[in-house]
């Protein structure tokens, strides 16, 4: 059963259930001053050193001969009432104890099929009706298209006919299984390996290809990097380089439409790696304190470009920290497509019915390199990630349950793979076909009319390029701001 992670009930980090003294509760570890909170007025921990349970006993402030102060009487009534601090919710003890952070066991992985393809609950539809046969084949579908989207236009980077990709190897589910789980309004930020959403969504061969080869059918005319897709049409926000901006503006998102009470959440992907910035802290406060409806969904594939988890933060990974600022929690396996559509499809319903934000840690794993400007064999060997491919690949996985329940056969797959393949390849055929979009269209859309100095440099440049005409491949370029289609 999938269980978010609570502020106030973190019965599923540790078994509150310790010891008995009397009929008051104790227990198990003194770690648990935020979880004692949510079992009421605690009188006793459990000293762990002394392997029996130790009553404290309030203070004798006030009285001379070792008896109890009476209430009223200074310190007499100091395990009577909680503290009145604001901020916390704590009991008061005697006995100094720091909080260990490796004293107690790390949040579980939630997950639905494991590797040999089982599922949890054969009748998938108890888990959710919309979790048919049709649904499945959809996700194996779009995880393979992406897949073989990602190996064609890697290609074509390394063959010099566009400049810079990312792919998304070994991570597919944690797009679709979020995307198959969001209505179509809901807004998404993505990091940059997210493009599953997109696919899931409508986006056509020819826009990704279009949007990587920078042509004038781009519908960011040319001005991003390759993989920086977006589309207001399909509610999709465009990606940025600068790393983690978008998880505060998705707080402003939501909030808005907090206030607009439209129905609609925010899904904002983000990595391990771009939680070790201080936008990601503030985009987590922020979100709790204003009771913004996000889903912050963290793809932890265990690097931030070179660097492992184990050099990038101590403690339980992301997801300890949703609790620590007030914000229901989960973490589930990201190479699990039915544990990513049912986390993200509760996280969805806690947004809008109780209007407050959800962090979920996908546990992946990234087969693939950073990007193309990466060589991961500097830092890890090339047998961990043969390992990963071949034994916990999502849509090996995916496939496995298919095969199993006979959804599916190795025949539909391979012709649905080669048709994915040609229709990818004859979009990259047509892309580079297409002009790049105007010179003049560097210049525009920022303002309603053209102001002065802009004007200036664009007159400038023109000069330049004519000057030096042999230089520049002007041949390639429209001569007008237009779009083929």
């Amino acid at each position: 059963m999938l269980k978010i992670i609570r502020k106030s009930s973190l019965k599923s980090l540790l078994d509150i259930n310790g010891p008995k003294v009397g009929h008051k509760s104790v227990i198990n570890h003194a770690v648990n001053g935020m979880r004692a909170a949510s079992v009421g007025a605690i009188r006793s921990m459990w000293s762990e050193s002394a392997g029996r349970p130790r009553v404290q006993t309030p203070v004798t402030t006030g009285a001379t001969d070792g008896r109890t102060a009476p209430p009223g009487a200074p310190g007499g009534d100091q395990f009577e009432e909680r503290p009145q601090f604001p901020g916390s919710r704590s009991e008061w003890t005697q006995e100094l104890r720091f909080v260990d952070p490796n004293s107690y066991d790390g949040i579980p992985v939630y997950r639905v099929i494991d590797k040999s393809g089982e599922t949890s609950v054969h009748d998938l539809q108890l888990l959710d009706t919309r979790l048919d046969r049709d649904l499945l084949i959809r996700l194996y579908r779009g995880m393979v298209r992406l897949n073989q989207m990602d190996t064609i236009l890697y290609n074509a980077q390394r063959q010099g006919r566009i400049s810079f990709y990312i792919t998304s190897h070994g991570e597919e589910a944690t797009h679709f299984g979020p995307a198959a789980a969001l209505d179509f309004q809901d807004l998404v930020y993505g990091q940059y390996r997210e493009p599953g959403v997109l696919i899931w969504r409508g986006f056509k061969p020819d826009d990704f290809v279009d949007q990587c080869f920078g042509n004038r059918n781009d519908l960011g005319k040319g001005r991003q990097m390759p993989i920086h897709y977006g589309s207001r049409a399909l509610n999709y926000m465009t990606i940025k380089s600068t790393l983690t901006s978008q998880m505060v503006h998705s707080v402003g998102s939501a909030y808005a439409y907090k206030r607009q009470q439209n129905g609609r959440c925010v899904l904002c992907y983000f990595g391990d790696g771009a939680a070790s910035e201080g936008d990601a802290h503030a985009a987590l406060n922020f979100a709790a304190t204003l009771d913004a409806p996000v889903i912050f969904y963290c793809r932890n594939n265990g690097f931030a470009i070179s660097t492992p988890t184990h050099e990038q933060y101590r403690g339980d990974g992301i997801a300890a920290r949703g609790p620590a600022l007030g914000i229901p929690t989960v973490r589930i396996d990201g190479n699990d497509v039915l544990a990513n559509f049912m986390a993200t499809a509760e996280a969805r319903r806690i947004c809008l019915e109780e209007s407050r934000p959800v962090l979920i840690e996908a546990m992946t794993y990234r087969v693939s390199h950073h990007s193309t400007s990466d060589d991961s064999t500097a830092y890890r060997s090339v047998d961990e990630v043969r390992n990963w491919t071949q034994n916990d690949h999502p849509i090996v996985r995916l496939k496995k349950l298919l095969l199993k329940r006979n959804w599916f056969s190795e025949d539909e797959e391979q012709r649905y793979k080669e048709e994915a393949r040609k229709e990818i390849m004859a979009a990259v055929v047509r892309a580079e076909k297409v002009m790049k979009p105007s010179v003049e269209s560097m210049f525009t859309d920022v303002y309603e009319e053209l102001p002065d100095h802009l004007r200036d440099q664009y007159r400038e440049l023109c000069e330049h390029v004519e000057a030096y005409r042999e230089h520049y491949p002007m041949g390639l370029f429209d001569s007008a701001d237009s779009r083929e289609k």
